[in-house]
């Protein structure tokens, strides 16, 4: 793609070796957009410039409600600023992504890091040529849950993983399928839990009458290290589920995003006496492990201010949103043609070496 937009590398540093503020811009100021507009505006260390959309009506009544500029060409706010938030429709990641990394500005863009494959490595070439940050938006890596039920099975020997997440049907990203939608999310969020290389997978799916994409998908995972993973993803649900179940062989730990709780469940027989005389038998315990009540969106602004600031690569770069999309597109492959995995189609390839963990 020919790039017109020439600026040079902003300057975050003023004569005092102080970090100025960060001037950002929001593209996209759809139903996620909308909350990215929202917390930068609010946030120290950040200039809000202005925002873009080709909805007029929408760019206008936002920008107007945070006292910002209005773009509706987003090529034209791109030289003034250092760093963007993408928020447009996925099949438009590619397009706005790559004039903004080519024009040296700074990337934060929504998940999936784009609509295909090929689309994805090019974005990530494109950051790497241009030392640009490109962070994507996976934004559980963030939840205070997820955190913290790191920190537990750090300390636990994991057998199987269990990731649900289910909504009502509904108009948003109408345009890529469950896998792409809510499963990516649990996609790579496993893939950090597991910390080994995918071996075995097998998928499944069905749409609702309506829908031209695959609107329930249940996928099993096998990695090397011996863990076992299902995941299920579903827009076809009326009731909202986040949640990640981790079978351990001392312990169950359940993860509820939603609740922003944790709870460990631990085996214990150990009879109560009194006198030599059994009272009564406790069968298990329940520890429940605090959360904090940091916002995830927040928190992964938070992280990529500092990464544009300190030039550090984000906790979810580029290449780890490309392993979740090669992942999550095979699943959605698999579900689709309804076929069984074949291991030949991995170890002949480059999706097994893609899909390794980074060390």
């Amino acid at each position: 793609m020919q790039n017109s937009i020439s600026v040079a590398e902003p300057n975050l540093y003023s004569q005092r070796n102080q970090p100025r503020a960060i001037r950002i811009g929001v593209i996209g100021v759809g139903n996620m957009g909308q909350h990215h507009t929202r917390v930068l505006s609010s946030m120290k260390d950040v200039e809000l410039i202005g925002v873009s959309d080709i909805n007029v009506e929408r760019g206008l009544e936002t920008a107007s409600k945070y006292k910002v500029r209005f773009f509706e060409d987003y090529c034209d706010l791109l030289p003034h600023v250092d760093a963007v938030c993408i928020a447009v429709p996925t099949r438009l990641h590619y397009a706005v992504g790559i004039n903004c990394l080519l024009a040296g500005i700074h990337v934060l863009i929504e998940k999936p890091i784009a609509a295909s494959i090929s689309e994805a490595e090019s974005l990530v070439n494109a950051a790497a040529e241009s030392q640009c940050i490109l962070q994507v938006g996976h934004i559980e890596r963030f939840n205070p849950a997820f955190r913290e039920l790191s920190q537990v099975l750090k300390t636990e020997e994991v057998l199987a993983l269990e990731a649900h997440r289910m909504s009502p049907y509904s108009a948003r990203a109408n345009d890529v399928s469950v896998v792409l939608d809510l499963m990516i999310h649990d996609i790579d969020l496993l893939l950090e839990l597991a910390g080994s290389p995918v071996v075995k997978l097998t998928a499944n799916g069905t749409r609702s009458l309506d829908s031209g994409y695959l609107d329930y998908v249940t996928a099993t995972l096998g990695f090397a290290n011996g863990i076992v993973a299902t995941l299920t993803a579903s827009k076809v649900t009326h009731r909202k589920i986040r949640r990640i179940v981790a079978h351990c062989k001392n312990s169950f730990t359940e993860a509820d995003f939603l609740k922003n709780e944790i709870l460990i469940h631990r085996q214990n027989t150990n009879p109560h006496n009194d006198h030599r005389q059994i009272l009564y038998r406790q069968d298990g315990l329940i520890e429940k492990v605090y959360t904090s009540n940091v916002q995830p969106l927040s928190a992964e602004l938070e992280h990529f201010v500092n990464c544009v600031h300190g030039g550090n690569q984000p906790s979810v770069g580029g290449e780890q949103a490309l392993k979740a999309l090669r992942l999550a597109s095979l699943i959605e492959q698999m579900a689709v043609e309804e076929r069984d995995w074949n291991p030949l189609e991995w170890e002949s390839g480059s999706i097994v070496q893609s899909l390794t963990p980074t060390v």
